[in-house]
């Protein structure tokens, strides 16, 4: 593809702690735990706002083969050690039925500063993402492949869904989380920029004025990442199986190879309004994969699997150029069967149907997810 960019991966998910004799979150995780994680895993892993949370992010990977071969040694050394404190890992946006009131704050200087900035609004964060980064140098083509991805965010996080729960409550939505992260200020989809210089200007107005210390406080659904040269996707819950996070992950890195490929040869995908791509933003959070979305050429809705082939089709050229066909065309396996939260929702179903309580129907729920967050994982 000539001067195309290396399109290097890295990939963060986000993990909820559990007390596995209670399924309750570990609001207090035991220091020796933690340590020995970090120890083991050293500049990989990192503690998030609540101290029930924990973070992991791969090296920087030439493939999502070695992307799959570094998360799965991530979830398999934080289950592990975890496991020998009793705790465990879930790999869900949200807890089935843990309450935000009941956490502890990481003692951070940044979280601190959040917390007292944003109150209410940042302690009700117990949500968990995946964050996928793909490496692209030039900064105005960052820009410029950033206004044409959102459409195809969507599509994604439905793929991704995992959090149906909230305070031990269906909530009717496949992705609970981002109802819980769009609180925040800075957050949802990006504006549109003419440039880099364009984007470093709104940067400096924000930082000027003193909203904001610097750009690691912008959270959209997608965003330049402050910290490399990479664009990173954030629109997604975590995903509860490896595999599904892999096919996320995959596809991201795929859409950006072809809206590169696309503009090599004089062309690009048609931007649509942000108002548009909102509304399929909401479908796919309401209903996951079970839904539809609308096809905004056709200007009308299409049932998700329908236009997830055209997007495999869309992509496959790249995904082949890739090495990752096998993880692009899973994405119908994760249509066919269902995302996490339909599974979840399908745990605890069957539980009530078997004459449990609601409260021992959720723990089923964690029980799964445990078994789940490291199922498939090598070694």
């Amino acid at each position: 593809m000539g001067n195309a960019p290396t399109f290097t991966i890295g990939v963060e998910e986000e993990f909820l702690l559990v007390d596995q004799d209670t399924r309750d979150l570990a609001t207090d995780p035991p220091a020796k735990m933690l340590a020995e994680i970090e120890r083991r895993l050293t500049g990989q892993v990192s503690p998030e706002f609540l101290r029930a949370q924990i973070e992991v992010e791969t090296r920087v990977c030439g493939s999502i083969a070695e992307v799959r071969e570094d998360l799965s040694h991530l979830r398999r050394t934080v289950a592990d050690v975890s496991n020998g404190f009793g705790f465990a890992p879930i790999a869900a946006a949200t807890h089935p039925f843990a309450s935000w009131r009941d956490q502890k704050q990481t003692d951070k200087e940044r979280y601190n500063v959040l917390a007292k900035n944003l109150q209410d609004v940042a302690r009700r964060l117990l949500i968990c993402g995946q964050h996928v980064h793909v490496a692209i140098d030039d900064d105005d083509l960052r820009i410029d492949l950033m206004n044409q991805i959102p459409y195809f965010l969507p599509h994604l996080l439905a793929l991704s869904t995992s959090s149906p729960f909230w305070h031990g409550v269906d909530t009717g939505l496949m992705s609970y989380r981002l109802t819980v992260f769009d609180g925040l200020p800075r957050t949802g989809l990006p504006d549109q920029f003419d440039s880099y210089g364009e984007y470093q200007r709104l940067i400096g107005q924000l930082t000027g004025a003193g909203l904001i210390p610097d750009a690691t406080m912008i959270w959209w659904d997608i965003r330049p990442s402050a910290r490399y040269p990479t664009l990173e996707m954030r629109m997604t819950d975590v995903c509860t199986r490896l595999e599904d996070s892999m096919t996320v992950a995959a596809l991201y890195v795929c859409i950006i190879s072809m809206l590169h490929r696309l503009r090599r040869d004089n062309q690009r995908w048609r931007i649509y309004p942000r108002s548009l791509v909102d509304e399929n933003r909401w479908l796919a959070q309401r209903f996951g994969v079970t839904g539809q979305l609308v096809d905004f050429g056709l200007g009308r809705m299409v049932d998700y699997a329908d236009l997830l082939e055209e997007l495999i089709e869309l992509v496959h050229e790249d995904a082949e150029r890739l090495g990752c066909v096998a993880e692009v065309e899973h994405a119908r396996e994760i249509a066919r069967r269902g995302t996490s939260a339909q599974r979840q929702l399908s745990v605890y179903k069957n539980a009530i149907e078997n004459g449990d309580t609601n409260d021992q129907a959720l723990r089923h729920v964690v029980d799964d997810l445990i078994a789940q967050t490291v199922d498939g994982i090598d070694g």
